[in-house]
C-alpha cells in the first residue's frame, strides 16, 4: 500500500534530498547533487524564490520504505504576471512502480486544482535557471552538474499517467578540435570595429561581480521571447551570485560591452564537475571540496551554461567575439570537449550559433504536460 507524506521537518527534508542516492546507487551516469546545496534550495530563509513561489515536497512510502519523491511548485510570477496557470513539479524520482508515480502525480494535480491552475508540467524547477526535463534518449552519458538524470523507465510512467510531451530539449557536445578559428577570427574584428565593441577578460572573481547584475538583466532581455520564460528578480540575482559564481573560473566568463560600457553579450562556461561530484557523493566536507577545486582548475571538459545577446545586437555576429575569446582561453587550458546544457529544440537561433562546430546531439529530454 503506497502512502504519501508531506515533508514538514528537517529530517524529512534530508530524506527527500537523499532518496536519489539510494535510487541511483552504483550508476556510472548519475551525478549526485551537493547535499548542503540541495537543502538550501528548499530553505525559505535561504532561497529568495520563495518570495514569489510556493513549494510543497512529498515522499512516497511503501510500508516504511521511501519509494519516491516530488516537489509541487507554483511560481506566482508566472501565474499572475504571465497568466500561465501552470502547476510545476520537479525533483520527481520513483521506483519502477506505477502505483508510486501515480500517487505522487495525483498529489501534484490535486494542489493544482485547489489553486485553479489549468495544467501541470514537469519535470521543471522554480525558474529557467533550474534543471529541466526527463531524459528519453541518451542514457549512457554522464549527467552534467546542472541537469537531472533518470532511469529509462521514467517516460513510461508519464505516459501511463496521461501526460503528453510539452517541450523538447537536446544536449550536444563537440571536441574542441572541431573549432576552426577562421569562422570567427576576421568576423569578430570587423564586428568590434563596426559596433565599437570590446571584450572584457577576467582573472579574479571580484572583477566579475560589478557586472553580474547587468548580466542577469541581459539574460532576462535576451531570453524573454522563449516559451514560459520567467524573469530573474533582483533578490534572486543575489542568491544566484552566491550559488553559482564561486563554481566558475573567472577566465570562463566572457562579457562584451559597447563604447558606453553597456553589456551587449555574455557567456558563462563551467568546468565539468560531474566526475568530481561522483567521487564526493554529495559531501563537500571534510575532503570533498578538494576534488571540486581540482576539477575547477584542471578539468579538460567544459559546459556552456549560458549565452545571451542583447535583442538589439542579435544576428549581428556578437557571438563571434565571444567565441574568439573562448578559443584563446581554451587553447591555453588544453580543453578537449565542449558540452552544451539542454536547449529547446525549437530555439533555432541558438542552434545556428553552433553549427560551424559540427556538434553531436548525444541526449534528448522532454517536459510533460497534463490538463487539470
Amino acid at each position: 500500500m503506497i502512502s504519501i507524506k508531506e515533508v514538514t521537518t528537517k529530517k524529512d527534508l534530508k530524506t527527500f534530498v537523499k532518496f536519489p542516492f539510494k535510487l541511483y546507487k552504483g550508476s556510472e551516469y548519475w551525478t549526485p547533487p551537493i547535499i548542503s546545496q540541495e537543502l538550501k534550495t528548499f530553505d525559505k530563509n535561504e532561497n529568495p524564490v520563495f518570495k514569489d513561489a510556493d513549494a510543497r515536497l512529498f515522499l512516497a512510502y511503501n510500508n516504511n520504505e521511501v519509494v519516491g519523491r516530488v516537489a509541487a511548485i507554483i511560481n506566482w510570477l508566472e501565474v499572475k504576471s504571465q497568466n500561465q496557470k501552470k502547476m510545476r513539479f520537479g525533483w520527481f524520482d520513483f521506483k519502477d512502480d506505477f502505483e508510486v508515480s501515480k500517487a505522487l502525480l495525483n498529489t501534484v494535480e490535486a494542489i493544482g486544482k485547489e489553486n485553479n491552475l489549468a495544467f501541470a508540467e514537469g519535470p521543471v524547477g522554480f525558474s529557467n535557471l533550474d534543471k529541466v526535463g526527463v531524459i528519453d534518449e541518451g542514457f549512457e552519458a554522464i549527467a552534467p552538474m546542472v541537469t537531472w538524470y533518470n532511469h529509462p523507465y521514467y517516460v513510461k510512467h508519464y505516459e501511463a499517467a496521461g501526460y503528453v510531451i510539452e517541450k523538447a530539449y537536446s544536449e550536444s557536445r563537440f571536441p574542441f578540435k572541431n573549432v576552426k578559428p577562421e569562422f570567427f577570427l576576421k568576423a569578430q574584428e570587423l564586428i568590434k570595429r563596426r559596433y565599437q565593441l570590446k571584450a572584457l577578460k577576467f582573472t579574479k572573481t571580484e572583477e566579475v561581480m560589478p557586472y553580474v547584475d547587468r548580466m542577469f538583466d541581459l539574460f532576462n532581455a535576451s531570453y524573454a521571447s522563449l516559451a514560459s520564460f520567467v524573469a530573474i528578480t533582483d533578490i534572486q540575482k543575489e542568491y544566484f551570485k552566491k550559488k553559482f559564481i564561486s563554481f566558475i573560473n573567472p577566465e570562463y566568463i566572457k562579457f562584451v560591452v559597447d563604447k558606453e560600457d553597456t553589456l551587449v553579450g555574455f557567456a558563462i562556461v563551467m568546468p565539468a564537475y560531474a566526475k568530481a561530484l561522483q567521487k564526493i557523493n554529495g559531501k563537500l566536507f571534510p575532503f570533498g571540496f578538494i576534488h571540486v577545486l581540482k576539477a575547477k582548475k584542471h578539468s579538460k571538459d567544459v559546459i556552456f551554461y549560458l549565452i545571451g545577446i542583447h535583442p538589439n545586437y542579435q544576428n549581428k555576429g556578437v557571438h563571434a567575439v565571444i567565441f574568439n575569446e573562448y578559443y584563446n582561453t581554451f587553447s591555453e587550458k588544453g580543453i578537449q570537449t565542449c558540452y552544451r546544457t539542454p536547449e529547446l529544440e525549437d530555439n533555432y537561433a541558438i542552434h545556428q550559433i553552433w553549427k560551424h562546430f559540427d556538434p553531436e546531439v548525444y541526449r534528448r529530454r522532454k517536459t510533460y504536460r497534463k490538463v487539470l
